[in-house]
């Protein structure tokens, strides 16, 4: 696996060695000791999956608090293009945002940690999107920025009439307005 720190310190970009032949491929997509040497310990508890066509924005999405999320995202079918926005306040970094082309193909992936909103938007008919958290789901705590919000400036390759998303996400705050971590 090669391991590759993005412009946001904390964002890593995972990119495994694929090993294909006649029968298909094989690769390891996550291995614990080499994940620790290269981005430390990060106790995952729960792998998530979900299922979306073409045009699918799910988030800006985070967790508040305690209850703050570590991910580590993967496409397993389709492509996405999959957004880490920095809502640390000490952070050099704070308010900008990483955005990566996950993909069936390029099989890579993203470890966003916690102090971080995170959304995906589908670029192919359909698309499978896994992940590994390292917190339980709470529902009380979680929250959500608009994913359009004029001061991220996030430059989606889609007109927003063609985005589909949930009644929840087109109520998210604007950024200014959010929950930040210190």
């Amino acid at each position: 696996m090669e391991y590759e720190e993005t412009n946001i310190k904390g964002v890593w970009i995972l990119t495994p060695k694929v090993f294909n032949d006649n029968r298909g491929y094989f690769f390891e997509a996550w291995k614990k000791s080499d994940f620790e040497a290269h981005v430390g310990k990060v106790d995952f508890i729960q792998d998530n999956e979900s299922k979306s066509s073409y045009g699918v924005l799910r988030g800006l999405h985070y967790q508040k608090g305690e209850f703050s999320q570590a991910k580590l995202v993967r496409v397993i079918k389709g492509k996405v293009l999959d957004v880490a926005v920095d809502l640390r306040q000490s952070s050099p970094t704070f308010g900008k945002y990483v955005m990566v082309e996950l993909s069936e193909d390029n099989k890579r992936q993203l470890f966003i940690p916690r102090g971080f909103a995170h959304g995906f938007l589908v670029l192919s008919q359909e698309a499978v999107f896994t992940y590994k958290v390292d917190n339980i789901y709470a529902p009380a705590h979680e929250a959500s920025i608009r994913w359009n919000d004029p001061q991220i400036g996030i430059n989606w390759p889609i007109d927003q009439k063609d985005v589909v998303t949930s009644p929840k996400d087109l109520e998210g705050k604007d950024f200014k307005d959010a929950d930040f971590f210190e």
